[in-house]
């Protein structure tokens, strides 16, 4: 069965019993909202009715026949268009007009909020108030006082007829509702499933092999010959087997990419990644590179222009000139380790002791950076799969880092490192005494080139620090320590499970290719 076709009978099942469902919820609270909008008009009726009734039963208790007359008139005035029935003490009916039942057992015989009662068929909502006549009110004789019944009657046939008429409509766009859904879920499936008939087609003839289809592009539009997917490590790659799904187009397209991957040259591949690499490495670098060369030409034409120039000025630009080639080799080194980052494979990774490579680093740098003092705290050994080289890269960055921007005007670098398994996570904090990051500026310092004015670096390390993260599938981030001053860099690596004894490289491998953000 076509997907579309599929899907239009899915909508048209699905789509009328949703209105159904819907309806079935909505009728009740469509209920409830009539028979509140009885109740209140019965509770405004009896307020505005019941000083005419006390009245009514006090010249009644009192034996004034033209004064309960004229209070009979005042309460048929007010009764509008709803039922009222007065009655004394003794059950006597006062006052009876307005649409009501028949049968005197009908009515509740206690006061009470409005209540259903039913005779012959028909339903009405009866509202029960007690009344109740202090002595000598409306000019009565003192100490004689009397009492009775109100009951406010409206018949519920208008509210039941309207809960009637939204059924009806209700039923009625359930029944529209099932070809007009049909017919949109079919339009809808045929426009989505479109690009992957095309794909389909295409696809099928294409042959990695052989000459480029006409339109020069490949399935998904990138260059002739190139996989839809990502790379040949993971399921996208030769390994990929056509299963039957039972809809027509997945099974197409599934027979037609299991024929492609089959032909597909995962050395040509590797190839084109690696030349796109380069071209970015090149730009990058050329456009880094400018400006300490121009630096280191403008002192060089000093130094043969002035051969004369005195000790002193010499040596300060030969400094420049050290600092310059300094910042050079470290640029290139550190453009290059991100390159080798982005060109890494999964055969790379093995199990690697993390302790171990911790301890090593921060020997390192306790060399490296002899004014700055290290303290870890780490356990004998904690057991990760990751890429060894890229971890070395990782630390010694890390530390670095923490080792340069840790230090302040009164003190050098104090820089603690702890690393702690922690919820099937390896968690790794550096924390340093310097001015730490402001929060606005905690993402983007992982971005390439981004560095503080004064800076000697060349803006790459935390990019560095970021990319081994992402390449070991665990996360990094800036805090504040624990103390409230200083830095703090996290790091999280997931530990080897029995289940997933392995990693997968993750989608994104442009480190070195992508645009400065």
């Amino acid at each position: 069965m076509r997907l579309s076709t599929r899907i239009a009978l899915w909508a048209a099942a699905v789509v009328p019993l949703l209105v159904v469902l819907a309806g079935l919820l909505l009728l009740p609270l469509v209920g409830r909202d009539l028979r509140h909008q009885q109740d209140a008009r019965l509770n405004d009726r009896a307020a505005a009715l019941l000083p005419g009734v006390r009245a009514l039963v006090a010249a009644d208790s009192k034996g004034r026949p033209k004064a309960e007359q004229n209070q009979q008139r005042k309460v048929v005035d007010a009764a509008l268009d709803l039922g009222v029935r007065v009655t004394g003490a003794d059950g006597t009916v006062l006052l009876s007009v307005g649409p009501q039942p028949d049968g005197p057992g009908v009515f509740p015989a206690t006061p009470g909020g409005p209540v259903t009662v039913r005779e012959h068929g028909t339903a009405w909502r009866v509202l029960t108030v007690a009344v109740t006549t202090a002595g000598g009110a409306n000019g009565g004789d003192a100490g004689t006082a009397g009492s009775g019944l109100l009951r406010v009657v409206t018949p519920t046939g208008p509210a039941d007829r309207e809960a009637a008429v939204v059924r009806r409509r209700v039923l009625l766009v359930a029944l529209l509702s099932a070809p007009v859904s049909a017919l949109i879920g079919f339009a809808l499936a045929e426009r989505a499933t479109a690009p992957l008939r095309r794909l389909s087609r295409r696809a099928a003839v294409l042959d990695p092999a052989g000459p480029a289809p006409s339109g020069g592009a490949g399935p998904a539009g990138g260059p002739a010959g190139r996989p839809a997917g990502g790379s040949g490590d993971g399921p996208g790659g030769h390994g990929f087997v056509a299963e039957r799904t039972g809809t027509a187009e997945v099974d197409e397209l599934s027979a037609a990419l299991a024929l492609l991957l089959t032909r597909y040259d995962e050395q040509a591949r590797r190839t084109a990644q690696a030349l796109d690499t380069a071209r970015s490495f090149s730009a990058d670098a050329s456009h880094e590179l400018r400006t300490p060369l121009m630096s280191l030409r403008t002192n060089l034409d000093v130094l043969a222009a002035h051969p004369d120039l005195p000790a002193a000025e010499r040596a300060e630009i030969v400094a420049e000139l050290r600092e310059d080639h300094t910042r050079l080799l470290d640029l290139l080194t550190a453009l290059s380790t991100l390159a080798r980052g982005d060109l890494v494979q999964l055969d790379a990774f093995q199990p690697v002791d993390l302790a171990e490579l911790v301890d090593a680093a921060a020997e390192e740098a306790r060399r490296r950076h002899p004014g700055a003092g290290f303290t870890v705290e780490a356990p004998e050994e904690m057991r990760v799969f990751g890429w060894e080289s890229g971890l070395r890269i990782m630390l010694a960055n890390l530390l670095g880092n923490a080792a340069v921007h840790g230090r302040t005007a009164q003190a050098p670098a104090r820089v603690t490192v702890r690393l702690a398994a922690a919820g099937g996570q390896a968690r790794l904090t550096v924390d340093d005494t310097g001015p730490g990051v402001r929060p606005e500026d905690r993402e983007a310092v992982f971005h390439r080139f981004q560095r503080r004015r004064d800076s000697p670096g060349s803006g790459l390390g935390l990019t560095l620090v970021a990319q081994q993260a992402a390449l070991h599938r665990g996360t990094v981030g800036i805090t504040v320590p624990p103390g409230g001053a200083g830095c703090r860099v996290e790091v999280t690596l997931p530990l080897p499970r029995p289940d997933a004894p392995t990693v997968e490289l993750p989608a994104r491998r442009d480190w070195i290719a992508a645009r400065v953000r």
